[in-house]
């Protein structure tokens, strides 16, 4: 017979186990020591220092900048602010619509369309649109007399107007650029959901309207909103056929009080201004049509700032606990 071995540990008092069957050991506290980045400390002072030293250089400027406070508000600043949205705005929607058609006649089987539609998109695409803007404004060069028979007839310096030229050399120019956008998206849906629509009876225009273009938003939304960010912008060069928008009211404050620059800063504080808020608006734009593509919205800024800050609250004081 085989004798039976004592296997508890030595030292200790007999019938005692130490540890009992089955049971693992309590795993120690683990201290975690964060990485020190000393690269990141270093760049951080640099960038600070840069900035300070920018704006020091600013404030020894030879800069009026009480005047930029003064004419903030302005009465001429603020129509022309006006004007500039009103005109940003009346551009982008008429961009939208032609750029859509163009983008239908673009992917259509019949060649006229679609060869029209490419040497549209192929001209204003690569043409500035300060060079168009002066064409339309000098329109009256070529034809002096605007005569649609039976329907209208008058002089064509009193057809394009400042406002006319500007509208017409926006919108006809972000068109082309829209096209393109909107050709995109509707390249994106499945084909699949096209021969479903066709399968079920619905014409072409039917299902371009209510399958294809509510399906593509998603693709074309985001661009969209970058274009009319960018019109905003762009706006400015209506200055060169006198349309009084924001530019031009500040330049014409500018050289009468001899405060250029100070203008100039007033003008890049609405622009920034407007941008931003269109930024914002566009976000949440974009968050709205990604529903259906995301299992999960990505948090908003305001989301994520209040999880970093329930984050940093919550650390514990001392080393982590595995």
């Amino acid at each position: 017979m085989t004798d039976k071995f004592d296997k508890t540990p030595a030292g200790s008092p007999a019938g005692q186990v130490s540890v009992s069957k089955g049971a693992t050991p309590a795993p120690e506290n683990i201290k975690a020591i964060p990485v020190r980045h000393v690269g990141r400390w270093i760049s951080g002072v640099v960038v600070i220092g840069l900035l300070i030293a920018l704006g020091y250089a600013f404030s020894q400027g030879n800069i009026q900048w009480h005047a930029v406070g003064d004419k903030l508000f302005d009465s001429t600043v603020v129509a022309g602010a006006g004007r500039t949205l009103l005109i940003s705005v009346l551009a982008m929607v008429l961009g939208v619509i032609l750029g859509v058609v163009l983008a239908v006649m673009r992917l259509s089987k019949n060649p006229v369309t679609s060869w029209v539609a490419w040497l549209y998109i192929w001209f204003f695409r690569g043409t500035p649109v300060y060079v168009q803007l002066l064409l339309w404004f000098n329109l009256a060069l070529i034809f002096p007399v605007l005569n649609i028979p039976f329907i209208y007839k008058d002089e064509m310096t009193d057809v394009m107007t400042p406002f006319m030229c500007a509208l017409l050399g926006l919108a006809l120019n972000e068109a082309a650029y829209m096209a393109e956008i909107c050709r995109a998206g509707i390249q994106s849906v499945d084909e699949g959901q096209t021969e479903a629509s066709h399968a079920l009876g619905m014409t072409q225009g039917r299902t371009m309207r209510r399958v294809v273009l509510p399906q593509a938003l998603r693709v074309i939304i985001p661009p969209t909103g970058n274009e009319f960010i960018n019109m905003l912008k762009t706006s400015s060069l209506v200055y060169a056929v006198t349309y009084n928008e924001l530019l031009r009211s500040t330049s014409q404050i500018g050289s009468t009080s001899y405060a250029v620059m100070e203008m100039l800063f007033v003008a890049s504080i609405w622009y920034i201004v407007m941008t931003s808020v269109f930024s914002v608006g566009q976000y949440y734009l974009e968050r709205r049509y990604a529903r259906g593509s995301l299992r999960s919205l990505p948090l908003t800024p305001l989301q994520r700032v209040k999880v970093n800050l329930a984050a940093f609250s919550n650390r514990p004081s001392g080393g982590v606990s595995a």
